[in-house]
């Protein structure tokens, strides 16, 4: 398997998962299906199926013209009608194949948007697995609760993603991991792995590189959005329950002005 960014709009990543063995390639989000289509054919690779996490325009709105531009193309989403060219709907626990090698697992992750879908895929050959979750796990954060609640939130991320093997690779929607390491050191100032991921971070974005991928052992320990179950998070926000601890974090994080 190898995944190459293909960054898009302001702040966007779009994703190209090809299988090596046959050169069939999934496109995640490909908002600007120019781009996405010429890293394809860069790295020789021929564009099969998209990949859409939610129905937020900068992640489907690419979808009718790749359509256009790839005829026959296969659009995979959590809806027909809210997703914008979807052609195939997925759901929690449907499986797909790419090439000979590759398996994609949808798996439900609602909140940010009611029908979101996160996509896991594995390597026959024993790669490092990977997730595509677009704007449910972001690099230390989350996303906003547009559709959904905090229970919701809580299930996708911490019962959900964390449940993945720890050594799985993170692909979220947006390069937003310096701004969300700083609001975590505002939750936890005395973790040194949040210090040493915000200093490797804005190393990378000095030097044009993204942040991406994370992995989920990484976010155990740096996300506090997956770190609820913490007591001393727990007492810093006043809250008693992991879901208590989400919905407080995800306010002050709305407010924030870092």
């Amino acid at each position: 398997m190898q995944i190459f960014h293909v960054p898009c709009l302001q702040d966007n990543y779009s994703y190209l998962i090809i299988d090596e063995s046959s050169g069939d390639a999934a496109a995640v989000d490909p908002v600007e299906p120019d781009k996405v289509i010429g890293a394809a054919e860069q790295h020789g690779a021929q564009i099969k199926l998209v990949l859409t996490t939610h129905h937020h325009w900068d992640h489907a709105g690419g979808n009718e013209k790749i359509k256009q531009l790839v005829p026959g193309i296969k659009v995979y989403g959590g809806s027909l009608d809210k997703v914008k060219g979807c052609t195939d709907t997925v759901d929690n626990g449907d499986n797909l194949a790419l090439g000979v090698n590759l398996n994609i697992l949808a798996l439900h992750t609602p909140c940010h948007t009611k029908g979101h879908i996160s996509y896991y895929v594995t390597d026959k050959e024993g790669g490092n697995p990977a997730v595509f979750t677009g704007d449910t796990l972001f690099i230390a954060g989350c996303g906003r609760f547009f559709e959904g609640t905090a229970e919701q939130m809580h299930q996708s991320l911490c019962v959900t993603l964390a449940s993945l093997p720890k050594p799985t690779q993170i692909y979220c929607g947006h390069e937003y991991t310096v701004k969300n390491l700083e609001f975590a050191l505002t939750v936890e100032p005395d973790n040194e792995k949040i210090h040493q991921k915000l200093s490797w971070a804005r190393r990378q974005v000095q030097a044009g590189l993204p942040t991406i991928p994370s992995t989920i052992e990484e976010e155990l320990e740096t996300n506090p959005f997956m770190r609820v179950d913490n007591p001393e998070i727990q007492e810093k926000v006043g809250c008693q329950t992991a879901i208590e601890v989400l919905r407080e974090i995800r306010k002050m994080k709305d407010h924030w002005k870092g």
